[in-house]
């Protein structure tokens, strides 16, 4: 950082402040000046007493009843304007509220997620590693490998993903001349990992007897041409039979399991999935329905984690030995989201890739909209979440107040997939309803429309009593008088206010006083000169010496094109509510912010002899609040935001 200066020439500095004052009269001010011409026509010529009542009276009356129209038009008009700024403070407080809960259900769904990937990779790597030593200790070899404490590692990363009810399943993969002896293995394996999977679980609907009694003993799928009759997998493939799951009893009511269940033939989806990762030997992930009762299923997602011959699941040449799969319920995924009471929420979750042939016989979801991709609602309710339908099912009139976000993007070179192949990339819409709207319309705007009324009718009635209190001349008078002074202290600072002040003083001392300023502080004169006109005087200060300092971001282009716009406000705020305050401490004038630009200068409004030392001060703090400030925001800005630079340039 530097400090340029630009010359030493003497710089002058005129600041000057003018303001027009708006003179508005009321008609009972109308009526006051019609008494001062009706006083004056009486000392030139004398009329006869009953008509000059019968003109007081008429001057009077009108004046009253345009006073009260005007009242009743103000009542009305300040009513209405109150009624539509309550409505407006409260759309906008819903705004707000319902901007704080959008962010905060994509940051915990985004959370989650990210959360979720890391652990089924760390999972797989685990289990990766677990069968290379137990392979060099036991002299064994996939895929007749069984995972040690599934249920208990199962469960840990069914909790990292924030369900309730996630669904986890190892299955190796077995080729053709291995299911025979896969057979084998299997059923001396599933008595051991029942009966562990049951004391880890707590279950105790079936036995772990019970559970291998309905356990079929073979490769199989289920053929839905024959009444869903377990058939064994012929042919020379590979087959990916289901062995561990989490949780064991999956079927309430029924000890059925799903052990030897080739899953590449129990789902189009899954064998869809299963093909993406083993050629992009990556998470893969893809849409299915859940059983959650006996004949009911929610829409829910499987992601696929490939597992790698040996821990390092990077290093080239590893084969894919195994598959772990997840599946996750949408529904529980939404729930505890948003706090007990944060309610009427509405999420859909959109996926890119086109949707494939419905193979789920049981499907039972309502509210399904044929469309070519997949899109699910639902409505988040505090900790609870209510699927509205498979479509896109929020309400149209909150289009505008939209957050979306990419919420899971696997980032794989699309080139790499099977020719009709598609991995999705997940995006999540936020949006409010009707409900979440309603809870802040409130009687508020009828109640202050109300009390305008009531303050308005009681005005009236105040004015009509003062009125017949005191005189229509006096009350004028002050009225205006009151008024400008009003004006002129909004207007002009307190010194430039007292200098009118004192120079009107000084005029009416002397005598100098028209009677067509009564009512007018006589201001006009002393602001613009006598004529008002082109070649008056105006009311200005001279500053001969001040030193103007300049600081611009030096960076900041680069910097912010790689920046959304809210950023690049939190960095402008940041740095120049800082120099606001070091200019407030120094005694300094800020004069303008120019986009990256900051002006201020020393020496005004009230001049010092020392300017330039002043001046040199605020600019050397602003060198070490710049690289503060940056360096703090790094964490939220990105790092190479202490990178940026401060350029300062003093001129006297």
């Amino acid at each position: 950082m530097s400090i340029k200066s630009f010359g030493e020439e003497d710089t002058r500095s005129v600041t000057s402040r003018k303001s027009q004052l708006t003179h508005q009269s009321n008609q009972s001010s109308s009526g006051g000046e019609s008494d001062s011409r009706s006083d004056t026509g009486a000392a030139q010529q004398v009329y006869p007493p009953p008509i000059i009542g019968k003109r007081e009276e008429a001057n009077v009356l009108r004046a009253k009843g345009l006073v009260a129209l005007i009242l009743l038009f103000a009542a009305t008009g300040v009513a209405t304007v109150a009624n539509l700024l309550v409505k407006k403070q409260e759309r906008k407080d819903f705004e707000t509220q319902f901007a704080g809960y959008a962010t905060q259900v994509m940051t915990v769904s985004q959370s989650r997620a990210n959360q979720f990937f890391a652990a089924l990779d760390s999972f797989a790597s685990s289990v990766g590693a677990q069968a290379a030593a137990e392979k060099r200790s036991l002299n064994t070899s996939w895929p007749f490998y069984r995972i040690s404490e599934f249920s208990v590692q199962a469960q840990k990363l069914a909790e990292l993903t924030g369900v309730d009810n996630p669904q986890v399943a190892f299955a190796p993969i077995v080729q053709e001349d291995q299911r025979d002896q896969w057979n084998l293995f299997a059923a001396q394996q599933n008595p051991l990992w029942y009966q562990e999977s049951i004391e880890s679980e707590g279950y105790t609907e079936y036995t772990a007897q019970e559970l291998v009694n309905s356990t079929i003993p073979f490769i199989h799928f289920y053929d839905i041409e024959n009444d869903f009759q377990p058939t064994p997998v012929s042919g020379p493939r590979e087959v990916l039979p289901v062995f561990q799951v989490y949780p064991v009893g999956l079927f309430v009511g029924s000890p059925l399991m799903l052990t030897n269940l080739d899953s590449l033939l129990a789902s189009q989806q899954t064998e869809e999935v299963y093909r993406i990762t083993k050629v992009t030997r990556s998470p893969a992930l893809g849409f299915v329905r859940m059983a959650i009762a006996p004949g009911v299923t929610t829409p829910g997602s499987q992601i696929i984690q490939p597992v790698f011959d040996g821990a390092d699941t990077k290093a080239e040449g590893r084969r894919i030995v195994a598959i772990t799969m997840v599946r996750l319920p949408w529904l529980d995924y939404f729930k505890k989201v948003l706090a007990e009471g944060e309610d009427g929420i509405v999420v859909v979750l959109e996926s890119s890739c086109p949707k494939l042939p419905d193979d789920d016989p049981f499907r039972l979801i309502e509210n399904v909209i044929e469309s070519d991709r997949y899109i699910l609602s639902y409505q988040i309710d505090g900790p609870n979440a209510v699927l509205l339908g498979e479509a896109d099912l929020h309400d149209p009139q909150y289009d505008a107040l939209v957050v979306s976000q990419k919420f899971v993007d696997l980032d794989v070179d699309q080139s790499l997939l099977p020719e009709g192949s598609c991995l999705p990339e997940l995006t999540l819409h936020v949006y409010p309803s009707a409900e979440l709207e309603d809870t802040f319309q409130t009687e508020n705007s009828t109640i202050y429309t109300i009390v305008v009324v009531v303050i308005f009718v009681f005005t009236s009635l105040v004015f009509l009593l003062y009125d017949f209190s005191v005189g229509r001349r006096q009350r004028t008078v002050m009225d205006r008088i009151v008024k400008q002074d009003k004006i002129v202290s909004d207007v002009f600072p307190t010194a430039i206010r007292d200098r009118l002040y004192g120079n009107q003083a000084k005029k009416t001392t002397s005598g100098h006083y028209n009677e067509a300023d009564e009512g007018t502080l006589g201001l006009d004169e002393t602001i613009y000169g006598k004529s008002s006109g082109i070649g008056s005087t105006p009311l200005a200060d001279l500053f001969p010496s001040v030193t103007v300092v300049f600081a611009d971001l030096v960076g900041f282009t680069p910097w912010s094109s790689a920046r959304e716009p809210h950023q690049v406000f939190i960095l402008l705020e940041a740095i120049f509510g800082a120099f606001d305050k070091l200019a407030y401490r120094h005694s300094v004038f800020k004069i303008e912010t120019v986009g990256d630009c900051y002006v201020a200068a020393a020496g005004l409004p009230e001049p010092t002899e020392d300017h330039a030392v002043v001046a040199c001060r605020f600019a050397r703090d602003c060198l070490k609040k710049m690289k503060d400030v940056t360096v703090k925001l790094e964490v939220s800005l990105g790092p190479d935001t202490s990178d940026l630079d401060l350029r300062i340039g003093i001129h006297r």
